[in-house]
């Protein structure tokens, strides 16, 4: 679980260091369909007799794939590596705590807005594009642990996600294409991979073992410790410092993560 963590994260740092040389939205598809020509060639779904409603909640899920990945990215080009991926836990953490009426529900909620409130204290290095990039990266991040359940119900197996991981390269592939100067070259089209395989092909490897063995609750509260390694990411492979106030910032947001999915559990991300 936690070589997954650290691949995902420092598959991003690699990222983020290449956007003065290829476009976010480029390097995004690029992840997308590097994920999507493994995970076929590994696990060659079964597409025949499928349902309609199997194939619109699996296109739902690639949405929201396609959505997260372009969408992080994006946050990524605007402001630091580990800010970004706290903002963007909001979402999963609002997922966690909606509907609840525990009041240590609340709290988490409380705290993480704390959290969110305190990177706003030092905004020297935030841009709103950058901060609604990342929330928006958040939201479909809930909708994609909301439909993996259903695609997961309906797809047996790892399909789902290689269909959906398809679906996802598909609809972003005209954005990409608009920068097609980019993939024209080689050395390009290899860092893309590289950054495909350390952002989602071993980090979805890594996941499909660890939940072998992981217990949802704890498989959560080990995914909440990804703003600290996207900040130390980001640190060591683009040499960006947080301060003391937003790492306080980002400390909240996993204390929050982690007491919110310690009861409610969690799903594999991308």
């Amino acid at each position: 679980m936690l070589v997954g963590i650290v691949s995902v994260q420092f598959g991003a740092g690699i990222a983020k260091s290449l956007f003065d040389a290829v476009d976010p939205t480029t390097l995004a598809w690029l992840r997308l369909a590097t994920s999507a020509v493994v995970l076929l060639a590994w696990v060659r779904p079964r597409l025949r007799r499928r349902s309609r409603q199997d194939w619109l909640v699996v296109l739902g899920f690639g949405l929201a794939l396609g959505t997260m990945n372009w969408a992080i990215y994006q946050s990524f080009a605007r402001i630091p590596l580990g800010i970004a991926v706290t903002l963007e836990f909001v979402g999963p953490l609002a997922l966690a705590v909606s509907g609840s009426r525990r009041l240590r529900d609340l709290a988490w909620v409380v705290l993480a807005g704390l959290g969110v409130l305190l990177l706003g204290l030092e905004p020297g290095d935030l841009t709103w594009a950058g901060v609604g990039f990342a929330l928006l990266a958040g939201a479909a991040w809930a909708a994609y642990i909301l439909l993996s359940r259903s695609t997961g119900a309906r797809w047996p197996g790892m399909d789902g996600l290689a269909v959906a991981s398809t679906i996802a390269a598909v609809l972003l592939a005209p954005l990409a294409l608009t920068h097609g100067g980019d993939l024209a070259q080689g050395r390009i089209l290899l860092l893309g991979a590289l950054v495909g395989l350390l952002s989602s092909v071993i980090p979805y490897s890594c996941e499909l073992v660890a939940l072998r063995s992981l217990r949802p609750a704890v498989f959560g509260i080990l995914m909440s410790l990804e703003p600290a390694a996207a900040a130390l990411a980001g640190w060591v492979v683009l040499r960006e410092t947080l301060s003391v106030v937003q790492w306080l910032a980002l400390a909240c947001v996993i204390v929050a993560s982690v007491g919110a999915t310690r009861d409610w559990g969690a799903e594999p991300v991308a």
